[in-house]
């Protein structure tokens, strides 16, 4: 019998592949691991998934907010560069968000303030997160 009333859910396919899906129908993610502990390399690791899902939910706000604050970006990534426990489970211990922010005219203040609220304020992935997240940033500037 499955349960129909989820928030996420997640498949096993094969050997240590899985597929994950949230609860409104569209796209999966899969998750697999190493061939040295029976996985294939066909997936993202479960680590690298809750970075990219911190980075996501951070630069979701910044790109908003900049947008709100009529800021001219071309481009934009996120790097996270991550500290974790030696011991098991080796959780995260630090996490640093590297934001690049490519435009035209972009204030150093609007993103700082940006990225401030979004790491204070709006990610929820942060807030739930026992991690210690820092930030840094820096613009690349579009010439005409």
């Amino acid at each position: 019998m499955t349960d129909e009333s989820f928030d996420a859910q997640l498949t096993w396919v094969q050997g240590m592949q899985f597929v994950g899906r949230g609860a409104a129908p569209g796209p999966t993610i899969v998750f697999d691991a190493d061939p040295s502990v029976g996985g294939s390399n066909c997936g993202i690791r479960p680590m690298s998934a809750l970075y990219n899902a911190l980075a996501a939910c951070s630069a979701m706000d910044v790109i908003s907010i900049l947008k709100k604050k009529r800021q001219r970006v071309t481009g934009f990534y996120v790097n996270v560069h991550t500290t974790r426990a030696e011991e098991y489970p080796k959780r995260l211990l630090k996490a640093e968000l590297e934001y690049v922010v490519r435009g035209y005219d972009v204030a150093p203040d609007a993103v700082a303030r940006s990225i401030e609220l979004s790491l204070t304020k709006y990610c929820s992935v942060t807030a739930s997160l026992s991690a210690e997240v820092t930030s840094t940033f820096r613009i690349e500037q579009e010439t005409d």
